[in-house]
């Protein structure tokens, strides 16, 4: 990530570090499908390879979105964890996924976990920032 920025508007310097196509579905992948490792990231839909994947990870962890701690149960793997500024993406994740489901053919049942989000307002987003703060999701 370059130390460089365009402009100091804040939509600018939001999509400097999370404007690519896998930066939010790294996120989307801890959030909503409790991923930790790599290798998990991995295995997603979507295909990320894993040059992409590491690049992605390191960029994240180097704009303050994630962290990234050895596993104590495997020496070699690592876990990926939201900080604040990540689990504060929440909302972001659940305005987009409204949107695709309105406007994209997306799957009904991806879309309904939005739809469950925004239904439940403030409180239900403030109770899934809790869960995540603690090591959760769903």
């Amino acid at each position: 990530m370059s130390g460089r920025q365009r402009s100091g508007c804040p939509i600018s310097l939001s999509l400097e570090l999370l404007g690519d196509r896998w930066t939010l579905l790294i996120v989307r992948d801890i959030v909503f499908a409790g991923k930790q490792h790599f290798r998990e990231f991995l295995q997603s839909d979507e295909s990320i390879s894993s040059r992409t994947l590491a690049e992605r990870l390191q960029t994240l962890q180097e704009g303050g979105v994630l962290t990234r701690h050895d596993d104590p149960t495997h020496k070699l793997k690592a876990i990926y964890r939201l900080t604040e500024a990540g689990i504060d993406l929440l909302p972001v994740l659940a305005e987009l996924g409204l949107w695709g489901s309105k406007y994209r053919n997306a799957d009904p049942d991806l879309g309904a976990v939005a739809e469950r989000l925004s239904a439940g307002g403030p409180k239900m987003l403030s109770q899934m920032k809790q869960k995540l703060r603690k090591g959760g999701s769903k």
